[in-house]
């Protein structure tokens, strides 16, 4: 099992128990930064998708408009993970995560400020480039907080953040547009909030044990499994990114964790994006479509946390992918019951409704997996950040294309036709995941043959 230690000059002594203790409150301190520190970065990120009906009336755009709007940015995001999950390697993960909020909470102030489609585009781009910079932080931290063995479970709590933020998010868009508030509000308000989270998380966040302590880290026994980390052939504790990138993409794990990620995270952001919408067309006023929304997000907060457990507990030799292609499987059948309903009218919208938090649920643990303990599993803490700007990065490609490809499919074709196409991708999916689940069987095989 791993415990902590302080290595100084490559000696090993324990800790003490008053060192212990503060480095308790450190990491406790920093889990909660990074948990409502991201659900701060969803208020400016979901709100959009709620001010999306807003915009319709306003000036008039159609879906495919809109979906340019997101699809464009989406792709900023996916150049931003390229970019800032390495950097995050090279400045550290609290620094990261720190620049992409302020970047956010201008970015939100200026686009309540803009009209027209196409600063609004701009502005929006800036805005998700600046988003990309946070989960990659989150991944090295708690890396470097947390045993491997237990990587699983705490990034199934932290994978909360983002789905509760966008139940957050929704909720107090709903909130301000019931108060009367103006498209404007609902980018100005999260922005205020925003700038007081970023304090509280300036000043009880810390990248690593060794920056309480000097030389603090999890020391790991040899009996403790850790065959499918990628080993970095350096002494140094931060290998360059060349190395790093070299070093995954021999990996097959690797290979297959990012066909995965793309398309597990092209379904969540066509959920992130279009699902308010797509409730207002089914008749519900967009109150009633923001709070049912919420619901919805949260059966996949549910879902994350059940999987992330699971897999600590009960997943055979670490195999976290063989729980994940089996509800990715309920995804593709739920997906599909959608599509066959949506044709039915209004008699059918509960039923939808029910579907769809099923479908999150059988979602959000997955993709909460392919840039969490997946990205653990395979890189540790010191290649995390490049590892996630890799997999989310080649995800929000595919994400892009969701997302502009869904409004410009409603349009033309209904949202039947949309339904039908992602169940497709979630079906694909789920053979990517087996296809993973096949290689940590055989990296245990290895495992085990030489252990004896």
């Amino acid at each position: 099992m791993s415990q902590l230690v302080a290595v100084i000059n490559g000696a090993i002594r324990q800790l003490d128990s008053v060192e212990l203790k503060r480095l308790a409150r450190w990491r406790v301190s920093t889990f909660w930064v990074m948990l409502f520190g991201y659900i701060g970065y969803y208020l400016c990120r979901g709100n959009l998708s709620a001010a999306l009906p807003l915009l319709s009336e306003t000036f008039g755009y159609t879906k495919t408009e809109l979906g340019a709007i997101g699809g464009w940015a989406t792709l900023a995001y996916a150049i931003g993970k390229f970019i800032n999950g390495p950097l995050g390697d090279k400045i550290g993960g609290r620094n990261i995560f720190l620049i992409g909020m302020v970047g956010a909470i201008s970015a939100n102030i200026m686009f309540a400020m803009s009209t027209g489609l196409t600063a609004f585009t701009v502005v929006w781009c800036v805005n998700r480039f600046f988003l990309s910079m946070g989960w990659g932080g989150i991944t090295k931290i708690i890396g470097a907080w947390y045993p491997p063995h237990r990587h699983g479970t705490i990034m199934g709590f932290i994978s909360v953040n983002f789905q509760f933020g966008g139940v957050a998010a929704l909720l107090f868009s709903s909130v301000l547009i019931w108060y009367g508030i103006g498209w404007q509000g609902l980018f100005l308000y999260p922005a205020a909030a925003l700038i007081l989270i970023l304090i509280w998380s300036y000043l009880s966040s810390r990248d690593a044990p060794d920056l309480v302590i000097k030389g603090a880290r999890y020391h790991t026994q040899d009996s403790e499994p850790h065959h499918r980390i990628a080993h970095f052939e350096t002494d140094n504790d931060k290998p360059g990114i060349t190395l790093i990138l070299k070093t995954l993409f021999r990996m097959s794990i690797f290979r297959r964790l990012l066909i995965f990620s793309m398309l597990t995270t092209s379904l969540r952001t066509f959920f992130i994006f279009w699902l308010p919408t797509f409730l207002v067309d089914m008749g519900l006023d967009n109150i009633d479509a923001l709070t049912r929304s919420a619901f919805i997000a949260f059966m996949g907060v549910l879902g994350t946390l059940l999987l992330g457990w699971y897999t600590d507990k009960y997943a055979k030799d670490g195999n976290r992918a063989h729980a994940t292609w089996i509800m990715l499987s309920g995804l593709g059948v739920c997906l599909l019951a959608i599509a066959s309903l949506t044709e039915v009218g209004p008699s059918a919208r509960s039923l939808i409704v029910g579907l769809l938090g099923l479908s999150c649920f059988f979602l959000l643990g997955p993709y909460s997996m392919s840039s969490g303990a997946f990205t653990l599993d395979i890189a540790g803490s010191k290649g995390a950040g490049s590892c996630t700007g890799m997999i989310d990065g080649l995800g929000y490609v595919g994400g892009a294309a969701a997302t502009w490809g869904a409004g410009l499919l409603a349009d033309s074709a209904g949202w039947g036709q949309v339904f039908v196409l992602l169940a497709i991708c979630a079906f694909i999916a789920t053979g990517a995941a087996y296809l993973m689940s096949q290689s940590y069987k055989r990296e245990a095989e290895k495992a085990h043959i030489h252990a004896a």
